[in-house]
């Protein structure tokens, strides 16, 4: 199936599943990482808006390319070094993936005052694992609170990449969880809208659990293309 394809049947999962769980609203983040702008070219074609990126520099190197496309709305989905900080302040659009506060202190210094604040949100490590980047639970409000008062920031809420679990009943309680998280969040901050939770294999259930945002990658570009030598 053509890309066009795969956005148009996934645009339509998603409508249904809303539909279904009551949901509002709920974006589709194409992870283009690793993706030739080719294929991205064809995504804006069949109409998808934003893309995820998980390299700073391949990120930027298609924002270029695209920056006639104002329309385009970029986000940075990987885990952030220090020192590429500047990239991201001064191209991308959203970072989903704050987990400290020396991290959004660099981005709110590098931001561009001709560009509108950087759409933030705070990664929680929902499945405590150490392989994965984001915060504990009890840190997410203490980071908040200092991400709020950065004025070249915008907090929009949370984002986690859940341990992948056989069963859904078992994914959905990290699920569940985040949307707890998001709730509390809301509850002492104006402005937060976002959770960003669900990947191809658990979109259902991310969406029937308060998923305002899903990052699909492969379903709608296909396995990643390796160069051949």
């Amino acid at each position: 199936m053509s890309i066009s394809e795969n956005l148009s049947r996934i645009y339509q999962q998603i409508e249904q599943i809303s539909r279904q769980y009551q949901r509002e609203n709920v974006r589709l983040l194409a992870v283009s990482k690793t993706k030739p702008v080719q294929a991205i070219e064809e995504a804006i074609k069949a109409g998808q808006r934003a893309f995820g990126e998980n390299y700073v520099q391949e990120g930027v190197e298609k924002i270029t390319y695209f920056a006639e496309n104002k329309a385009i709305e970029w986000h940075f989905i990987g885990p952030l070094q220090s020192n590429k900080s500047r990239l991201v302040a001064e191209n991308f659009d959203w970072i989903q993936t704050v987990d400290r506060l020396k991290i959004a202190e660099r981005l709110n210094e590098q931001r561009p005052e001709h560009l509108p604040p950087l759409n933030v949100l705070i990664q929680i490590n929902i499945s405590d694992e150490v392989s994965k980047s984001g915060i504990q639970i009890e840190e997410m409000l203490p980071l908040a609170e200092k991400i709020s008062q950065l004025p070249r920031l915008r907090l929009r809420g949370l984002m986690a990449i859940p341990k992948p679990e056989s069963e859904p009943e078992q994914q959905k309680i990290a699920l569940r969880k985040m949307k707890e998280l998001l709730d509390r969040l809301q509850q002492q901050f104006e402005g937060i809208d976002t959770l960003s939770m669900g990947m191809s294999d658990d979109m259902a259930s991310a969406i029937e659990c308060g998923s305002t945002m899903v990052r699909i990658g492969t379903a709608i570009f296909g396995a990643r293309e390796y160069n051949k030598q």
